[in-house]
């Protein structure tokens, strides 16, 4: 099992704050306290969390960040994790994993496609063992709540039709994890872009989360990625360069006052390789980017889980 070191809130802030809320008041079961009438104080434990929504939204992430904020160990599981081909073995990981969980409190078991575990009873395709290890994840997951232990379970799918119904009954929090909005594709260019030189306003940020509509952070992700590209591949073929920054050799057009027709190559061939510096990124970058670039979220994925939202979950 990996128990890892999660990452914290910051590229989160502008993204899902609803959601952020709603895990953060799950995070500490054993403390949370809410205030009654006469002065009282009621327990509000939630022991287990299931975030769901399209592919590339952050769910992981998000998972991550709430065990850095609560100073909890971190266990990341997936279906290869806990599968074993030896009789019984399986059952014994699951266990082994929850015992663990408790002995390193307070911690958060982040179970990742928990769809492929935990699909529905009587499919075709589910076998012996994966019964088995639905029972025992089960048995488990009602042991945390009744120990009263400082163990939070969160999963995440992309597909919360799949998963089986008691497992989802399990879930006393399900939240879902839309695409981002036009604010959080704002912020999430400019996180991705870093401290790349670059010479777009806020204006063509703007721009750039308008015309990617549709998108999730995952696309956006991607999207950069090649952008960051651009400078290079202009360098590669540019004809003409002129002289930046004092000594620093940048491509250019023709017309460029001070051009000089020559190539990466024969710069590189004079000892000049290390000279060369690549255009900053630009909105025409983006935009030839974005011409052949499109959304992997499709409508109807996104009906399924809004359907499901309005049948057992709530929005994040």
């Amino acid at each position: 099992f990996r128990a890892v070191q999660a990452e914290g809130w910051t590229q989160l802030r502008h993204h899902h704050r609803e959601a952020q809320h709603q895990v953060e008041r799950c995070r500490r079961p054993r403390e949370r306290q809410a205030s009654a009438a006469g002065g009282r104080h009621i327990a509000c434990q939630v022991p287990a969390v299931l975030l769901y929504g399209p592919p590339g939204t952050g769910k992981s992430y998000l998972a991550k960040a709430v065990a850095t904020e609560a100073d909890s160990t971190f266990f990341s599981i997936s279906s290869s994790d806990l599968v074993s081909k030896w009789m019984g073995e399986s059952e014994k990981l699951v266990a082994n994993l929850f015992q663990m969980a408790r002995e390193n409190a307070p911690s958060i078991i982040f179970i990742d496609e928990i769809d492929s575990l935990c699909g529905q009873r009587g499919e075709g395709n589910e076998s012996e063992a994966s019964r088995r290890i639905k029972t025992e994840l089960l048995v488990q997951m009602q042991g945390v709540g009744h120990n009263d232990d400082k163990v939070l379970v969160l999963a995440a799918t992309n597909t919360p039709y799949a998963l089986d119904q008691a497992v989802r009954r399990r879930f006393d929090k399900r939240i879902y994890i839309p695409l981002p909005d036009l604010k959080a594709r704002q912020h999430m260019f400019k996180v991705h872009l870093g401290d790349t030189p670059h010479n777009l306003n806020e204006s063509d940020f703007e721009n750039l989360a308008r015309r990617t509509d549709g998108f999730s952070g995952s696309d956006i992700a991607v999207c950069v990625k090649d952008v960051l590209f651009e400078p290079v591949r202009k360098t590669q073929d540019a004809m003409f360069f002129f002289k930046a920054d004092g000594d620093m050799w940048m491509p250019c057009g023709p017309k460029q006052s001070g051009a000089v027709q020559t190539t990466m190559q024969e710069l590189a061939s004079k000892g000049l390789a290390a000279k060369i510096l690549p255009p900053p990124i630009s909105r025409t970058d983006f935009e030839k980017v974005l011409a052949r670039q499109r959304p992997t979220v499709s409508k109807k994925d996104l009906e399924v889980h809004e359907r499901f939202t309005k049948e057992f979950g709530e929005e994040g």
